[in-house]
């Protein structure tokens, strides 16, 4: 006989398969690309820049300098090059780094890129109560549209916590899709309680993220542990394993890690490569999102 108890093990049946499939992956939705391009590549920077350390109280001005960097050198630097290849991309942005830096985000949306949600001041969602994480998710939908006159489409939840609220929200607000879990390589929709939602999620990938690569902190032992080239040669094989397979290349970035000196050129070399092979579809989340959602 089975005692149920809160230990998982003791758990009964229904409730493990309830807990997994709370939020789960349904149609994939790859399918053919525009314009009968092989591959579509997604570049996202999430802007944290301040708002990383402040979630975390805001203690440590070394932080949060390091956060300014991303304003005034990473992002030069990342808009420079995408400006270069004529690319558009995706920033996904805390409600107050669009507050503390307006004319940043405004030339993003100026220049044709995409702003979407995440969070307000890079908060943990699971550590939120439901009301909360209602509230601040529209108060940074309706702050980002005030920025900057775009009103976003699309979510990325800050360090991608989502937690068992998260789905209902996005839907409530009406959001196209999210970018915040992992269950494929290309889009899906997303099933809530194994039910449709019409909600497309464009997945992410701590491999396909330049942050869990440079990360460093004085207090533990976290030090970057691979250097800038094994670094690339990653997101290369990343991207040429969903061109040969013909699907999406998503790649998170952030402009106080891409953008430092040593470290720009490895996006770069990334869109190099993708623009050599001539056939591959360079879009933004929104684009990638609204072409996966047709026939839903």
């Amino acid at each position: 006989m089975i005692i149920s108890g809160e230990e998982p093990w003791q758990w009964p049946e229904d409730r493990w398969r309830s807990c997994a499939n709370r939020v789960g992956a349904g149609t994939s939705l790859a399918r053919p690309w525009p314009d009968g391009k092989r591959c579509a590549v997604a570049l996202s920077f999430d802007v944290d820049h301040e708002t990383f350390e402040l979630s975390k109280g805001g203690k440590s001005i070394s932080r949060i300098s390091r956060g300014q960097y991303g304003n005034r050198r990473g992002m030069p630097r990342i808009m420079s090059l995408l400006r270069k290849y004529d690319i558009k991309a995706s920033f996904f942005v805390p409600a107050v780094s669009a507050k503390l830096y307006p004319e940043e985000q405004q030339a993003v949306v100026g220049e044709g890129h995409e702003i979407g949600i995440h969070g307000w001041i890079h908060e943990f969602n699971s550590l939120l109560p439901p009301e909360n994480e209602r509230e601040l998710m529209m108060r940074s939908a309706d702050t980002l549209e005030m920025v900057t006159g775009t009103r976003p489409v699309g979510l990325r939840t800050p360090s991608w916590d989502f937690s068992e609220h998260t789905l209902a929200i996005v839907r409530e607000m009406g959001l196209l899709y999210d970018s915040s879990l992992m269950a494929d390589d290309c889009c899906y929709e997303l099933l809530e309680n194994g039910e449709r939602t019409g909600v497309i999620e464009i997945p992410v990938e701590w491999i396909r993220d330049d942050a869990p690569y440079f990360s460093m902190s004085l207090e533990t032992s976290l030090r970057p542990h691979i250097s800038p080239e094994d670094v690339l040669n990653i997101f290369l094989r990343e991207f040429e394993q969903a061109y040969q397979e013909g699907e999406l290349f998503q790649l998170t970035m952030h402009p106080d890690v891409v953008g430092k000196r040593s470290r720009i050129w490895i996006l770069e070399e990334v869109i190099r490569a993708a623009k050599a092979k001539g056939d591959v579809w360079f879009a933004t989340h929104r684009q990638v999102a609204e072409h996966a959602s047709i026939g839903l």
